[in-house]
């Protein structure tokens, strides 16, 4: 498998209706995307952390709209797995032993054999092992390894699937690697200026540009060095055909962004000026909040708005309201076109990484802490006081803090967030988001 930094990714590829989102939701522990009996009904969230053994990937679910006719069943299959095969590190096939092994999966396998990422086959609904294993071994003809048998519902086989799929990670795939240069992911929507952006950083045309919404094919990873200071930039701009519905376009953007996201320290999310902030903004930019990514907010095209003195202002708002679960995020307004302010989104990069991988002292930590409650007295219940021991660092990227108190239940999320900005009053901290993990210890009679 290839070294690249962050957790795998794992694509679940099949025809609809084999299956992908019972087991998707079955392995994420929660009903995440709609299950129906009607092809094609995934719609929501696509991608989960899944953890096996001591392992941990991100799993996305390639769902997929049932057409109408078979020739488009398979062009769509066909796209389906092509994304997987660009953005995944290994690709859980899906098919299924009651249908039997239908043209379209032979296809699908030729194209998953060609890419020469790892494939694991899992022949789903087979309920009776004993029963099914004739009909099982059939799928042995699409010559891409041993199938493996499960019951996504009926939760048999799994503990097989994942060993296969965990046989294939680099062993260090969790772990740092040595490569410190700041992994910038540039994400949004289709046609907002994610390519005319990286051209301008990188100061040449490398990834082909036209008016047509999402004319770039594959994520590509650049590599830049800029006042001596080196770069990766990863762009997420997908295929867009003028034929595909909405839902279809939505969810190859969201299985995009997740995979480039997941590769990022930096998330730089643009906006477009002329369009403003959006919904489709919003589920951008919670991928990136969700994975505990740095995020700066560049809006695009500012120069082809007309301004008054309040223009930026109102913005801002307008930005802090829609996406008001990242309030620490940067925002800056550029234009790709002309190049204002470009330099400066270098600047912020750089501040924002570094707060990103920030280290408080433990004993200035709690210096804060014992200052925020003598001033605001924790909350208690029924007679109940909640208690703060001790507070350290255990992580960065984002920077994680775990409390100690003496009941995790009095400890109410607004506390929780007053504590934070504490910590933020005193170290910034501008541009990533924080993680606080609250522990029980008993208190010393």
């Amino acid at each position: 498998m290839s070294k690249r930094k962050g957790k795998p990714v794992v694509a679940v590829v099949g025809r609809p209706n084999v299956g992908k989102s019972t087991l998707f939701n079955m392995l994420a522990g929660q009903r995440i995307s709609i299950v129906k009996d009607t092809p094609g009904i995934t719609r929501d969230r696509i991608y989960a952390d899944v953890s096996w053994l001591d392992r941990s990937f991100t799993l996305i679910d390639t769902g997929g709209i049932e057409p109408d006719s078979s020739d488009v069943i398979l062009s769509q299959m066909r796209e389906q797995a092509e994304i997987a095969i660009n953005t995944a590190d290994v690709i859980l096939f899906m098919v299924d032993v009651k249908q039997g092994l239908v043209d379209s999966d032979a296809k699908v396998a030729d194209m998953l054999r060609r890419s020469r990422k790892p494939v694991v086959l899992v022949v789903n609904k087979v309920d009776n092992f004993e029963k099914y294993m004739a009909d099982v071994y059939e799928f042995y003809n699409l010559g891409i390894g041993e199938p493996i048998p499960i019951s996504a519902a009926n939760q048999m086989g799994i503990g097989d699937m994942l060993d296969e799929v965990i046989k294939y990670f680099d062993e260090d795939s969790t772990e740092e690697e040595e490569d410190d240069r700041i992994r910038v992911a540039i994400v949004g929507k289709p046609n907002v200026g994610k390519s005319s952006l990286i051209n301008r950083l990188l100061g040449e045309n490398r990834l082909i540009v036209s008016d047509i919404a999402g004319t770039t094919r594959d994520a590509v990873d650049t590599p830049v060095t800029h006042n001596g200071k080196d770069y990766v930039f990863i762009d997420t701009a997908g295929l867009r055909r003028k034929n595909k519905i909405k839902e279809e376009l939505e969810h190859f953007m969201i299985l995009r962004t997740v995979s480039a996201v997941e590769r990022a320290d930096i998330v730089v999310l643009v906006i477009d000026a002329v369009e403003g902030v959006t919904e489709q903004d919003a589920k951008i930019a919670g991928i990136a909040h969700d994975r505990g990514k740095a995020t700066i907010i560049a809006v695009n095209k500012w120069d082809a708005i007309e301004k008054t003195e309040k223009t930026v202002r109102e913005y801002e708002s307008r930005i802090r309201e829609v996406l008001s679960f990242m309030p620490y995020a940067k925002i800056t307004f550029i234009s790709a076109k002309s190049g204002q302010r470009l330099v400066k989104l270098y600047d912020l990069i750089d501040t924002v990484a570094e707060n990103h991988a920030m280290r408080v002292a433990t004993g200035v930590l709690n210096e804060i802490m014992a200052e925020a409650v003598a001033m605001q007295q924790p909350p208690s219940d029924k007679g109940r006081r909640l208690k703060l021991f001790y507070i350290t660092q255990a992580s960065v990227k984002p920077p994680t803090f775990v409390i100690f108190v003496n009941d995790k239940n009095l400890m109410h999320f607004s506390y929780t967030r007053y504590i934070e900005n504490k910590i933020r009053e005193a170290f910034d901290f501008q541009g990533t988001p924080l993680k606080f993990i609250i522990r029980e210890r008993k208190e010393n009679k």
